[in-house]
């Protein structure tokens, strides 16, 4: 008698791993990286001081820190043959597609198979995050017939991204909110991009492999791709009075409302309560008023309507508002969701080694058995 196998779509409430690196209270709103809230190093963190907290496990030291942002520092430029393979990619092409491509093709140049020796890991650690905004960066330049911009090393991590996008220097809260969106971006538990990142390391593929697959998973609309959808959605609206009876037919139709639930939260996404607070302050300085009103109606109606269900924004519904604010453009949202994401990648990546066994998972098998092979004269014409 075959033994009996239940399927969980999706894998839903199915401990993957042991973690030490992020956690979440989806009933209380809590995301904490290595037991911090997430709220208190928003305010008194960076996004570089973070991705040494997650991957190294602990906060550095003032030497340790000044080291890894040095090392970042010194390898944010691209090799000139990786530019040039990035110029005869299809300038139709999505930007998640370029950083996917460009990332694998970097483990040709920086060969990182010894997975298992610490030196190989501290550099392919360090190349990926720094190279990863250039990346971004330099695909957009060259999807608009412009030429790359070669890294300002004396500028901040955030700064030097906004720079190498568009050949100027951003004002301090500029500067901050970039900074902000890749910390809130850095980790979240056992999630779709993670949980490949973690597959694919757990066989011994270098880093490159590793972070190409995750990124792959991340471009898709029900991952990071969600935060385009909603800025798409909200322009879509255009104004507050068209909110409810958007929603309406929505519920109707039994559609999708993106930006809206999360598969973990219960409650308000912590990550969506501090964007919505930039968003506020933007719309204070420069964001286009509309945007945000027509969100904020969306957020009202969905709580009124959707609320009893615990459905709430969640990080994407406002990072693109934020995004937008200060004039990133929209196919960027998800490339950028990457660069911040990469450090908790590599975080898990490590944590997989260090006690690796090689996913394996089973199935529950629902096809035919027993089936005898009919040659081609005795089946059916066409």
């Amino acid at each position: 008698m075959e033994e009996r196998v239940d399927v969980v779509p999706g894998l839903e409430g199915i401990p993957a791993a042991e973690s030490a690196i992020s956690f979440i209270d989806g009933e209380k709103g809590v995301l904490e990286y290595r037991g911090i809230p997430v709220e208190e190093l928003a305010e008194k963190s960076t996004f570089l001081e973070v991705s040494y907290l997650l991957i190294f496990g602990r906060l550095p030291t003032a030497r340790e820190f000044e080291r890894f942002k040095k090392d970042i520092t010194f390898h944010t430029r691209l090799k000139l043959k990786i530019l040039r393979m990035m110029e005869y990619l299809p300038e139709g092409g999505h930007p998640m597609d370029y950083l996917q491509a460009t990332t694998s093709a970097m483990g040709m140049y920086y060969p990182a198979r010894n997975t298992l020796d610490e030196r190989v890991r501290y550099e392919s650690i360090v190349r990926l995050i720094a190279k990863l905004p250039t990346i971004v960066a330099a695909c957009h330049r060259l999807r608009h017939g412009d030429a790359p911009i070669q890294p300002d090393n004396t500028l901040s991590f955030p700064a030097n991204f906004y720079y190498m996008l568009f050949e100027k220097e951003p004002d301090e809260f500029t500067e901050k909110i970039i900074d902000v969106v890749l910390l809130l971006h850095a980790d979240h538990t056992m999630n779709a991009s993670t949980f490949s990142a973690r597959v694919v390391g757990s066989t011994l593929a270098d880093p490159y492999t590793v972070v190409s697959s995750a990124i792959g998973t991340l471009s898709g609309p029900l991952h990071g791709g969600a935060n385009e959808a909603v800025i798409e959605m909200l322009e879509e609206i255009g104004t507050r009075e068209k909110v409810r009876p958007y929603i309406d037919g929505k519920l109707e139709r039994k559609e999708k409302i993106m930006g809206i639930g999360h598969r973990v939260y219960k409650t308000r996404d912590p990550r969506a309560k501090i964007l919505q607070g930039y968003a506020h302050k933007l719309f204070d300085q420069r964001t286009d008023e509309k945007l945000l009103e027509v969100a904020e109606e969306v957020d009202k109606v969905v709580d009124e309507k959707l609320g009893h269900k615990k459905l709430y924004p969640n990080v994407d519904f406002y990072s693109g508002i934020v995004f937008k604010g200060i004039g990133i453009p929209t196919e960027l949202f998800t490339p950028i969701f990457a660069m911040g994401r990469v450090s908790g990648w590599l975080a898990h990546w490590l944590e997989q080694l260090r006690t690796n066994r090689i996913y394996r998972p089973t199935q529950k098998y629902t096809g035919l058995r027993g089936e005898r092979y009919t040659p081609f004269p005795e089946r059916a014409r066409d």
